[in-house]
């Protein structure tokens, strides 16, 4: 179970460092993969957008979010042991 999370949160991971590195370079909007990794990294970037604003053109919504990602997988994987659920 626990690994089954780890990995799913580092697929999130992987899948948000690949939309930030791709911010920088401004790939096709309409390529396939470039849409499906906007969008299964939009819900996540969402609510860190609405509440941090950038910081003149810098977008530190990226850094907050897998920053809150990781402490969530510490704390999901922490109750999942301390209930005997993960070993």
């Amino acid at each position: 179970m626990c690994n089954l999370i780890n990995n799913l949160f580092y697929l999130c991971f992987i899948l948000l460092l690949i939309r930030a590195l791709m911010s920088w370079i401004n790939p096709d909007p309409y390529n396939p993969i470039v849409r499906t990794i906007n969008m299964l990294t939009e819900p996540v970037l969402a609510p860190f957008r609405r509440v941090i604003p950038p910081i003149g053109m810098l977008d530190i919504s990226f850094i907050v979010a897998i920053l809150a990602l990781q402490l969530f997988e510490t704390f999901l994987v922490s109750i999942l042991r301390q209930s005997g659920l993960c070993f």
